[in-house]
C-alpha cells in the first residue's frame, strides 16, 4: 500500500468527497433541486450528508480509519441512489447553471456504481 499510485489515487478520491461535502455548504441550494420531495428534512439531510461526505474523506487518510470511511463511504452513495433517480425522473433540469438532461442523468448513475465500487477497494485492502 505504499505504492505512490495507490497514495495518488486514494488522495484524489479522498480530496473529492472533502470537496464535495464543503460544496453541500457553499451551493446548497442546488441539492434542494435533486432532493426527493418525499424526503423529510431536507436542509438538515443537506447539510448532514456534506458532514457525513468532509469526516468520511478525511478519515479515508488515515490507515487506523481507511476501513470504515470506505464502509461509511458506501452507505453514503447508497443513501444518494433515489436521488439519482429522482434527477433522472426529472430531467430536463437547470442545476445550477447546468442543464441536467436525460442522458447526463443517467450517466450520473453508473457513477455512483464506480464510486461504490473504489471505496470497496479500500474496505478490501484493509481487511
Amino acid at each position: 500500500m505504499k505504492r505512490p499510485i495507490y497514495k495518488f489515487f486514494l488522495w484524489i478520491y479522498a480530496l473529492f468527497y472533502i470537496l464535495a461535502g464543503c460544496n453541500h455548504f457553499l451551493s446548497t441550494e442546488v441539492y434542494y433541486v435533486i432532493m426527493p420531495k418525499w424526503l423529510p428534512a431536507p436542509g438538515f439531510l443537506i447539510y448532514f450528508s456534506g458532514v457525513l461526505e468532509i469526516i468520511s474523506g478525511l478519515l479515508l487518510l488515515i490507515n487506523k480509519t481507511r476501513k470504515f470511511a470506505a464502509l461509511l463511504i458506501i452507505m453514503i452513495l447508497i443513501a444518494f441512489l433515489p436521488a439519482h433517480i429522482y434527477m433522472i425522473q426529472q430531467a430536463p433540469f437547470m442545476l445550477g447553471q447546468m442543464l441536467i438532461t436525460p442522458l447526463i442523468a443517467w450517466l450520473r448513475l453508473p457513477l455512483q456504481f464506480l464510486f461504490i465500487g473504489w471505496a470497496g477497494y479500500y474496505f478490501k485492502k484493509m481487511a
